[in-house]
């Protein structure tokens, strides 16, 4: 095999272009077995294999800088760049990242995860090249998808003045080019990315400058022919040389086109279309299934999986979001595009007037939502949590600070396993709580999860549900629109001495500790407004509280529980488990909660030593 003598891009970089095919063909079939033994991303990085050998053999990687954006198509990049042995540890604990890490890698030049960030760092890359009288190459590659928000365009917009080796590569896999669009465009792109093209024109430019009507007609064929067989020159107005498209999966075209690249001076800007599951069929036909699959068998595919014994909350608020429009008119559903992650392809469906995928744009998302309750609407924006962090200033000037009834369903609450901390809901509590006007809830159970949906529904306000992923203990969440008591919680166990205070679905194992040590548990269900009445209710009876959040301790819920009593000048012996002061790395969300000292047996472990302490 030659990808076994691939140790480093260097070995790429010397073998003759007429084995870079043969290549390219072994990394796609080392991706698809080793993505389907572990899970992991799979259509987007079939689809960037050629365009990964053909980087790394026109570049002097590291040196040449590559940012990945989002990162979810950079297993080709690490089985070229020395880490091919490691690929099965692919997500798993203490294995690779299933995202460009600085940590685990001199090649992996920037950690992404977040769409729209490699324009912007490739940028800063570039210019600090230059700053420092360093030569190199800076290359950013950004799909379709991640082009759809803002941050990117801000980039763009600051990349066309500066005067750096940057090169922007859209890797467009929304569309295809016939074979006889792709010879000639194969033929053009070339052409122009030559540096007797670019000579040419500026040459010419000078020239017939001399003569405006010359000059003019020159520029309106330059134009016209250009029109013919390139989108429109939207990113020349942004002081790019705009180059393309061509086929992605063509090394034939990419190759040549990259190295007169190479030559060309300012912001370069090369568009290549490319297909999602490429060289792998089941892929290719249904990209959206294998974008993010669990194991299976390739030569058989995914198995449609047997209808779970119990529905996951995501499943849960797609449901009630369905069974609450359909009760009230007013209300509306909108997805940063994240449609089937966040549940709403149902919803989609029975309600397309009412359904809004604003595309990868976060911060408008969240403004968008308040324009439409400013206008007696009621938005729901279904949001995973750490996607939320991106429209934090909107959430506090647009929606706050108006106090306008916006109802954030945050999925992904806590930890999210495999896709690592930049993945992880770990702050919103944190984040949420601070903020005037805004109330945070916290569910226990799927039955919990969809009754504090209706009752933040049913506030003026702007409202959290923050909810994790996967499914629950297995609590019946009803088909009705039941509300609970607003900023309430409710005793689930009396006992004595010790009064465990649970935000969330850490309200079961607290149950089985409690069991052991004969401790009061109560089920708090809002982290904002806390429920003050009950928790002084307690502390007049118990001796040690102690609070349970799957978040981050520093400003969470415990610390709004230390706030509390503080205020009611009220001394108590208080131990506070959460996610300490650290990101959490990837890994099986069970092994991460138990390693953290979240499980049943790590809570009683430190209740114990609690208590061992304080009669000492």
């Amino acid at each position: 095999m030659l990808l076994e003598s691939i140790h480093s891009p260097a070995d790429v970089r010397r073998l003759q272009r007429s084995e870079l095919p043969q290549l390219a063909d072994e990394v796609r079939a080392c991706v698809l077995k080793n993505v389907s033994q572990t899970g992991g991303h799979l259509s987007s990085n079939l689809g960037t294999v050629e365009l990964t050998v053909a980087l790394h053999h026109v570049f002097d990687t590291p040196h040449d800088r590559i940012v990945w954006d989002v990162g979810h198509q950079t297993y080709p990049h690490k089985i070229l760049t020395g880490r091919r042995e490691r690929m099965p540890t692919l997500r798993q604990l203490g294995g690779l990242s299933g995202f460009p890490r600085r940590e685990e890698s001199e090649y992996d030049t920037f950690g992404t995860a977040h769409s729209s960030t490699s324009i912007s760092a490739a940028l800063g890359m570039a210019v600090a090249a230059r700053q420092k009288g360093e030569s190199r190459h800076c290359i950013a590659v950004i799909g379709d998808g991640a082009m759809t928000a803002g941050m990117a365009f801000e980039a763009l917009n600051n990349a066309g003045v500066e005067d750096c080796k940057l090169l922007v590569i859209l890797n467009d896999n929304d569309m295809s080019i016939s074979p006889p669009v792709g010879a000639l465009n194969r033929y053009l792109a070339q052409l122009m990315s030559g540096r007797f093209y670019a000579t040419a024109k500026n040459v010419g430019k000078s020239v017939l400058k001399g003569a405006p009507p010359l000059f003019e007609l020159a520029k309106r064929l330059e134009e016209h022919a250009k029109g013919m067989v390139v989108p429109a020159t939207l990113f020349e107005k942004f002081g790019f040389n705009y180059i393309g498209p061509i086929d992605g999966h063509d090394l034939e075209s990419l190759i040549p086109t990259l190295e007169n690249i190479k030559h060309l001076s300012g912001p370069q800007f090369l568009h290549v279309v490319t297909k999602k599951g490429q060289g792998y069929k089941r892929a290719e036909e249904d990209p959206v299934n294998y974008h993010g699959p669990g194991k299976f068998d390739p030569a058989v595919g995914l198995v449609p999986a047997a209808t779970p014994s119990k529905p996951g909350f995501t499943q849960v608020f797609g449901a009630w979001l369905c069974d609450m429009a359909a009760h009230d008119p007013r209300l509306v559903g909108i997805t940063p595009a994240m449609r089937e992650g966040s549940g709403m392809v149902e919803f989609q469906k029975r309600f397309p007037g009412r359904y809004y995928d604003v595309g990868i744009a976060e911060q408008h998302a969240v403004t968008f939502a308040a324009g439409l309750a400013c206008e007696d609407l009621k938005p729901v924006l279904a949001i995973y949590s750490t996607f939320l962090q991106r429209g934090y200033d909107q959430l506090i000037h647009d929606v706050a600070i108006q106090n306008l009834p916006v109802v954030f369903a945050l999925d992904r609450a806590g930890l999210v396993g495999a896709d690592g901390a930049t993945h992880a809901g770990a702050y919103d509590i944190a984040f949420l709580r601070c903020i005037p006007n805004m109330s945070v809830a916290c569910p226990s159970d799927e039955r919990e999860c969809r009754q504090l949906l209706s009752t933040a529904f049913a506030q003026n306000h702007p409202v959290a549900v923050r909810y994790p992923r996967g499914a629950g203990v297995g609590v019946p969440a009803g088909t009705d629109l039941d509300t609970l008591p607003f900023g309430k919680g409710q005793i689930r166990r009396q006992g004595q001495g010790l009064c465990i205070l649970a935000f969330g679905t850490l309200l079961y194992p607290a149950l089985a500790v409690a069991e052991k040590l004969n401790a009061t548990v109560l089920n708090m269900r809002w982290a904002k407004p806390l429920d003050t009445d009950l928790l002084l209710q307690v502390a007049a009876t118990h001796e040690l509280l102690v609070t349970l959040e799957d978040a981050c301790l520093m400003g969470g819920a415990g610390s709004a529980v230390g706030e509390a009593l503080q205020a009611a000048g009220i001394q108590k012996s208080l131990l506070s488990l959460g996610f300490k002061d650290e990101f959490i790395e990837h890994g099986d969300p069970a092994k991460l909660m138990a390693l953290h000292g979240l499980d049943a047996a790590g809570i009683e472990r430190s209740i114990r030593q609690k208590l061992d302490l304080s009669h000492l």
